[in-house]
């Protein structure tokens, strides 16, 4: 286990420092962006070591998988980040366990997410598609749709609506894409000044989302290797 967590503890160190040199760049504050570590695939155990190592924030793309290891980890007082794509009817379940909830990108998620946190306060950020109209796979709400949505959630006790999260295109340069989120999010933050969150970047680009102004950045393989080939 000393081994583990000598790993996990150097990739962080790197992880890190990677954060802190882009914030440098962009002439930002390393304080503002915030590291999601993404344990998708890895077991309860790596959680703690990371726990032990300091992180705050894990994130989560599936939800049978996420449900189980928070309530293994419970102890650890995590905020645990769904960033996977949700489904309806596993809405309320979700955001029983989840403080934050990145990926809402429908109106129909909205009751359900509000049903499930009871009287817990759940922040959300609406996924926005950074991929061109008709792409196979698209993830994420047409930016043109955002004000809508934006308003349901707004309105729906006892969620919180803190800002925005994107994925870049993959297979493409991310620079582009990010500057449109960048657009995309001013306008957003115009109309909900308190919903600054922006979580974008992940272990290959994040400098280009710090550049872009990422509040939160989703790191999995830097810091925990290559994924376990299960499941």
């Amino acid at each position: 286990m000393s081994a583990r967590r000598d790993e996990l503890a150097a990739n962080l160190a790197t992880v890190r420092g990677r954060i802190a040199a882009a914030c440098t760049d962009a002439g930002r504050d390393p304080a503002e962006v915030r590291l999601v570590v993404v344990t998708k695939f890895f077991p309860a155990a790596d959680v703690r070591l990371l726990a032990e190592l300091g992180v705050t924030d894990v994130g989560e793309n599936r939800h049978q998988e996420a449900e189980a290891k928070a309530a293994e980890c419970a102890d650890l007082g995590l905020t645990w980040h769904f960033i996977g794509g949700l489904q309806s009817n596993k809405a309320a379940a979700v955001a029983a366990y989840a403080g934050v909830v990145e990926s809402v990108d429908r109106r129909k998620l909205v009751a359900p997410l509000a049903r499930g946190a009871g009287e817990r306060p759940v922040d959300v950020l609406l996924q926005v598609s950074l991929d061109p109209p008709g792409r196979a796979g698209r993830a994420g709400v047409d930016p043109a749709e955002l004000p809508a949505l934006a308003v349901a959630v707004a309105e729906a006790e006892p969620l919180r609506l803190r800002g925005l999260m994107a994925v870049a295109p993959l297979g493409e340069d991310p620079r582009p894409a990010f500057e449109r989120l960048a657009a995309i999010r001013a306008d957003f933050v115009a109309e909900h000044p308190d919903a600054t969150w922006l979580s974008a970047g992940m272990s290959g680009d994040l400098e280009h989302a710090v550049r872009a102004g990422a509040t939160h950045v989703r790191i999995g393989s830097a810091v925990l290797g290559s994924r376990p080939r299960l499941k």
